[in-house]
């Protein structure tokens, strides 16, 4: 080769060498725009609740804003199915609840195909884990629990319960209590956990199960009445009030929220999510904003959530299944 042929040839190299260098550094560092977080039910729910404090912290944490959009609908299938087909670039997230995992089974029971899969969310951590709440309102005639599940015994359909859509992880904790009991209570579904507390205050049903985030601020300024709980021993934020075990009912349910990006999202984005998630469950200011709302973080992170979902789903398709088609 000449002389002069190596030096135009080098010279050719250092130019793609640099361009390349250029195309790499011009392509901005993930995220480079604002992140949306799908909440699949209308403001004032739990995954709301729990959703905008958390959007905000692991903004500041990403130095990216996280833009909460509610997308409520039934029982939360069409925010989570649309956040299943989004794109996986990570600029999607769902803030989902716990009837992620019942829907897919609850549509083939109705013999319809499932809106998504479980398979199509990709778990980034779960945020909290509250057992549900059983509500009535405050002018009720029903000051204790056996007084409740008394009238419903004597009175078959004579008590409407509202929930956050059918199969809902407000409906589910009901349909166990009548299974339990051998009690039948009319179902009212509303499009999700917010207008579902506005149809038990303004009468339009006579109770609820809810998660203690939703309604603890109702209960403490006197405007509802919690009767049980589905957890485990006392709750710290209602130590008054027994749980269903303790009454001799044996139910439980843990209406637990997490976040989940489309399946196939690139895993370098999937880690940054992670971070910004832990962030913000360590978040003091985000801790005390959930602490006034009535929950707690009880975090875990990808690994570990992602065994937990898989667990919860194998017990909810046996409740489904149990449940079977229900109005």
């Amino acid at each position: 080769m000449q002389r002069r042929d190596f030096h135009r040839l080098l010279g050719a190299s250092a130019t793609l060498g640099l361009t390349g260098l250029g195309t790499a550094f011009a392509q901005d560092p993930y995220p480079s725009k604002p992140i949306t977080m799908v909440v699949p039910f209308p403001p004032g729910g739990v995954a709301d609740t729990v959703g905008r404090p958390v959007a905000e912290a692991m903004g500041r944490h990403l130095n990216q804003s996280v833009v909460v959009v509610n997308r409520g609908g039934a029982g939360g299938a069409i925010g989570m199915a649309a956040v299943a087909k989004a794109p996986a670039d990570g600029y999607t997230v769902l803030m989902a609840l716990s009837s992620l995992v019942v829907l897919p089974e609850a549509d083939r029971i109705l013999n319809r195909p499932p809106q998504f899969e479980v398979n199509q969310l990709a778990p980034i951590a779960r945020m909290t884990a509250d057992p549900t709440v059983l509500v009535v309102r405050a002018d009720s005639p029903w000051k204790t629990y056996a007084e409740f599940i008394a009238y419903a015994k004597a009175n078959p359909g004579r008590i409407t319960f509202g929930s956050s859509g059918n199969y809902g992880t407000m409906q589910v904790p009901m349909e166990q209590l009548k299974a339990a009991t051998n009690t039948f209570m009319l179902h009212v579904p509303y499009t999700g956990a917010g207008p579902a507390i506005v149809g038990l205050l303004g009468g339009q049903v006579e109770a609820l199960a809810s998660g203690p985030a939703s309604v603890v601020g109702h209960i403490k300024s006197g405007r509802m009445r919690a009767l049980a709980h589905w957890g485990e021993g006392r709750l710290a934020l209602l130590p008054d009030v027994p749980s269903f075990k303790e009454l001799g009912v044996n139910i439980s349910y843990s209406q637990w929220a997490g976040l989940f990006a489309p399946a196939g999202t690139p895993q370098a984005a999937i880690d940054k999510l992670r971070e910004a998630a832990r962030a913000a469950a360590r978040d003091e200011r985000t801790i005390q904003v959930m602490t006034t709302a009535g929950t707690q973080f009880q975090y875990q992170d990808a690994a570990e959530f992602d065994a937990f979902v898989k667990a919860d789903a194998a017990a909810m398709k046996s409740v489904v299944q149990r449940i079977g088609k229900v109005n």
